[in-house]
């Protein structure tokens, strides 16, 4: 969906055009057979952040009512810069228990950059499996229909949106693969959003990740 999308703003405006837009985008991704739109939440500026994650639900019970299209609506991971909302497991089910029963909601998309900066880290097997452990305990892993695969330009915990080539940032190649070689991920589409120049080389060190496991 656009970047501009703030579901949980105090506006009227903004959400309501977001609300619109995200309507919209789900139609028209019916037509064209896509699988699903996805966005970030928004932000929280001006407000509790309890009140901006009912805002958020809110709006999406709204954008799903009466929706019977078959492109499915994701909630992505958000990095967690300033008041974004989203970086957190838990941020992310909060907004999808209103939702959850609605045929038009999908999911989660997990954005590995995103994740990694919000403060999670998987760049071993046993953080990987555990971060995933965390997943399905607070969202549940039946909810986790995509990917972005990126690497990071900032530090685990940075809370900076800065994707990196793969194996070229703070997560690595090993790292990649400690999360990609877990189970929900092995089952689930890849997709790379990296910038153009480097991206081949972005897609070979993916195709070499799928066939090797992570160094402990």
């Amino acid at each position: 969906a656009p970047y501009y999308i703030n579901l949980a703003s105090t506006t009227d405006s903004i959400r309501h055009s977001s609300i619109r837009v995200l309507r919209e985008e789900l139609e028209r991704g019916s037509k064209l057979g896509a699988a699903y739109v996805m966005t970030h939440p928004g932000s929280f500026s001006g407000q509790t952040q309890a009140a901006a994650t009912a805002r958020v639900s809110g709006a999406i019970t709204k954008i799903l009512d009466g929706y019977t299209g078959s492109c499915r609506f994701l909630i992505e991971i958000s990095a967690g810069t300033g008041n974004v909302l989203g970086d957190t497991f838990q941020e992310v089910a909060d907004m999808m228990e209103p939702i959850k029963a609605f045929p038009g909601f999908g999911g989660v998309c997990f954005d590995t950059c995103h994740a990694f900066a919000s403060g999670y880290d998987f760049r071993t097997p046993a953080g990987a499996a555990a971060v995933m452990a965390d997943f399905d305990e607070i969202i549940g892993l039946e909810w986790l229909k995509v990917t972005h695969v990126n690497d990071s330009k900032v530090d685990l915990g940075g809370r900076r949106d800065r994707h990196e080539h793969i194996g070229k940032g703070f997560i690595g190649v090993n790292g990649m693969r400690s999360l990609l070689w877990t189970p929900a991920f092995r089952s689930i589409d890849w997709i790379l959003e990296t910038e153009s120049a480097g991206r081949l080389d972005d897609v070979a060190s993916l195709k070499l990740i799928r066939t090797q496991k992570a160094n402990k």
